[in-house]
């Protein structure tokens, strides 16, 4: 048990991670307009991510899975390891990089190591993702602002009031958002470790039933959770404020546009329904809050005409997705060989 423990120690490091990079960033417009304390956007975020986490993270994690089965302990260690370590160094420099890009490209790296063949199919609707999150993000926040903006101007709501129920909107839509954030995004944390942990499926009471897999997951979550109260300040601040300068209703926006293409890469009943109907559906796919968020801002000075727009900042976070799946894969592949050759761990099943 505790080797098993220590091996899932590099998982729990890559959770916090995201808790202190790509979690943050449901509220990082809320915190950075002052609409919401930080400690109060991270017990809301910390509770939501969790729960999505547990009720419906097995959905992205499939796809994650058919990009290479890790299928030793030692092995998923050191492909979580380099993937946080990648997020942390990216966090450190206050980049808002995406934890989907970093256990991505350590994937990636095992199987470049392992002479496993890299799933093409996944990594071309992972990689694909990657582009069309932040653009399908602009284009529902573009369109998100106009509606939200004809509400405002068309009702005689007084500021006082206004301001009030802006407040609330922005913690219901961070909700939501934090929600679809850990059923997205818990693959990312825990995802490689499903073929390769021993836990037993528990029985709580007459109802709950933890799987195995929702027990990684449940760990995952909290690990998110203690990224987020210890470090994600930093990150917030910058994409709630340093790419464009952000009213509390379109914060309001940001958030909602963001949270809304979270859900539709996360949500198994959707995908189900649409399917079951004859329609196209989104694949189930772990993207990054981060690019959605980023996505979401652009949408918005797009919809002020283009105004204001930070590019200095904006083309360092663009370097930051570039280089982030690079990083890890590299990371990955070294480590892959100490762990092997020097502490004689079998990293990978022939």
């Amino acid at each position: 048990m505790l080797r098993i423990l220590f091996f899932l120690s590099s998982g729990l490091f890559l959770g916090w991670s995201l808790g202190a990079n790509d979690a943050a960033n449901i509220f990082g417009t809320a915190v950075g307009t002052k609409m919401v304390r930080f400690k109060t956007a991270a017990i809301i975020c910390s509770v939501f991510i969790i729960i999505g986490a547990v009720v419906s993270g097995a959905g992205a994690s499939h796809t994650l899975e058919k990009l290479g089965t890790v299928n030793e302990l030692a092995g998923a260690f050191i492909v979580a390891l380099s993937a946080a370590l990648t997020v942390l160094w990216m966090t450190k420099a206050g980049l808002p990089v995406s934890t989907s890009q970093a256990i991505v490209g350590a994937i990636i790296g095992w199987n470049f190591f392992s002479k496993t063949a890299t799933g093409i199919s996944s990594l071309t609707k992972i990689v694909g993702t990657w582009v069309f999150s932040p653009i399908l993000s602009a284009i529902f926040a573009f369109f998100l602002f106009h509606i939200v903006k004809y509400l405002v101007e068309h009702s005689k709501i007084h500021l006082i009031r206004l301001d009030s129920l802006t407040r609330i909107a922005l913690i219901l839509v961070g909700a939501f958002g934090a929600y679809s954030l850990g059923a997205n995004n818990i693959g990312n944390v825990m995802g490689v470790f499903i073929n390769s942990s021993s836990f037993n499926n528990i029985q709580i009471g007459n109802f709950i039933q933890l799987s195995s897999v929702q027990q990684l997951f449940l760990l995952g979550g909290i690990a998110i959770a203690i990224g987020v109260f210890t470090y994600s300040k930093k990150v917030m601040l910058t994409v709630g404020s340093s790419i464009f300068k952000l009213s509390p209703i379109t914060a309001f926006v940001v958030v909602l546009a963001s949270s809304i293409v979270l859900f539709l890469f996360a949500s198994q009943g959707l995908k189900h329904f649409l399917v079951s109907n004859g329609l196209p559906s989104f694949p189930l796919v772990p993207v990054s809050s981060s690019q959605a968020v980023v996505g979401s801002v652009i949408g918005i000075s797009l919809a002020k005409g283009s105004r204001n727009i930070n590019f200095k900042v904006l083309g360092r976070i663009s370097i930051g997705w570039v280089a982030t799946p690079v990083a890890s894969a590299i990371i990955s592949y070294i480590a892959l060989f100490f762990m092997q050759n020097v502490f004689l761990q079998d990293v990978f099943f022939h």
